[in-house]
């Protein structure tokens, strides 16, 4: 789960680590009165959507007088922002972020991430701030310093300072950036982050260190123990398709090829569009029904599919360990019927009460097409389609 920049300053705020101060508009009339509420010459306008690289889309603007912060409200608030993360058809901007103006002597990047080579929260901290950390990573990776923390001892004094003196903080600075370091661990530990990543944090003129950005992704499977975070959570900004599914605890992910896929397990249903792809298809999803699913669950499984016009036809893939094939089958022959199913079905079935299973399909007067084999599937499939 991912949350804006806002709701990710307000936790860090929560933290003790120093944000600049800003409020966020929902409307132009809103973005007007937060800039009078924050007084002072110049004000930063941005657009709020969970994708990096807002700045160079046009969706970050200097205001430097009220008549400015309405007309750039105006401008960005409604507006399709194209980035990098967003993909060619942008995200529409429904939020903004009205925030007073910085003094910004030097721009850094800071963030805590799990690493799963060596099974600790790794942070990783450079003197190129502000820039596309991808990049970096790829052309200068000497420019990214890393420390690896013990999660018995948390992050010390001793990698904290590795890391401001490692990217150059100034000697009268260092022990502010110490702090905000250790803060942002405690953070990131505290509230089941995946990622907390500061990009820019700033040495203000003044020698003060800032937090100008915040990224925050959460591990959904930690979201019961923190309902303030899913109270963050902004629909708007998620797949609507992915939505529906998360309702009825489906793994649903939207792609843009025109095969449908159910499979049970997360491996299985990656083979399965590896699969796919091999024979010259694209799938249309990614979609785990996981190890106990009813005959409901897989009927939600294919209208959520089917509300995708790009399919032209459906695979089900499932290995019966846990999972048994006649209560897939129940569930396919339940769903083809409740939903007419109109596209090309083949459906692959091993493993537990595998043959009860291709009896239902058999019996069912509905024209599925049976294979035995995942490569076998895979090319019926994709023969459907063309």
């Amino acid at each position: 789960m991912k949350i804006h920049e806002y709701q990710g300053k307000e936790i860090l705020r929560n933290f003790g680590v120093p944000v600049p101060r800003g409020y966020p508009a929902f409307t132009v009339q809103e973005a007007i009165e937060a800039a009078q509420k924050l007084g002072g010459p110049v004000w930063v306008v941005k657009a709020q959507i969970h994708a990096g690289g807002r700045g160079k889309g046009g969706g970050v603007k200097l205001a430097r007088s009220l008549d400015e912060v309405k007309s750039l409200s105006e401008q960005i608030l409604g507006m399709q922002l194209k980035t990098h993360q967003t993909g060619p058809e942008g995200q529409k901007v429904r939020r903004l972020m009205i925030e007073e103006g910085a003094d910004i002597k030097k721009e850094y990047y800071v963030a805590a991430v799990t690493d799963r080579g060596t099974q600790r929260v790794a942070m990783m901290a450079s003197s190129e701030g502000g820039m596309d950390i991808e990049e970096v990573a790829h052309s200068t990776p000497e420019k990214i310093i890393k420390v690896f923390v013990d999660p018995a001892a948390g992050l010390t004094d001793a990698q904290a300072t590795e890391l401001a003196k490692g990217i150059g903080v100034p000697d009268g600075s260092i022990a502010q950036a110490v702090d905000v370091f250790k803060k942002l661990y405690q953070c990131y530990m505290a509230t089941d982050a995946s990622l907390a990543e500061i990009n820019p944090l700033i040495l203000e003129g003044n020698g003060n260190i800032k937090a100008l950005d915040a990224k925050f992704n959460f591990d959904a499977n930690a979201l019961f123990r923190h309902p303030e975070i899913v109270a963050y959570r902004d629909l708007d900004e998620e797949d609507p398709a992915e939505i529906e599914a998360s309702k009825f605890d489906l793994a649903y992910i939207q792609l843009d090829g025109n095969i449908g896929c159910l499979v049970n397990g997360a491996g299985l249903a990656m083979a399965t569009m590896d699969t796919i792809k091999l024979f010259g298809g694209e799938p249309a999803n990614f979609l785990d029904v996981g190890g106990g699913a009813t005959a409901e669950k897989v009927t939600e499984a294919f209208k959520i599919m089917l509300k995708n016009p790009n399919v032209k036809a459906i695979l089900v893939n499932i290995f019966g360990g846990i999972m048994r094939c006649d209560v897939i089958a129940d569930g396919v022959i339940t769903a083809s019927r409740a939903v007419g199913l109109k596209v090309p079905l083949v459906v692959r079935m091993k493993g537990t009460n595998e043959d009860l299973g291709k009896k239902m399909l058999a019996e069912s007067g509905l024209p599925i097409i049976s294979a035995d084999t995942m490569a076998e599937a895979a090319q019926k499939v994709v023969a459907e389609v063309k």
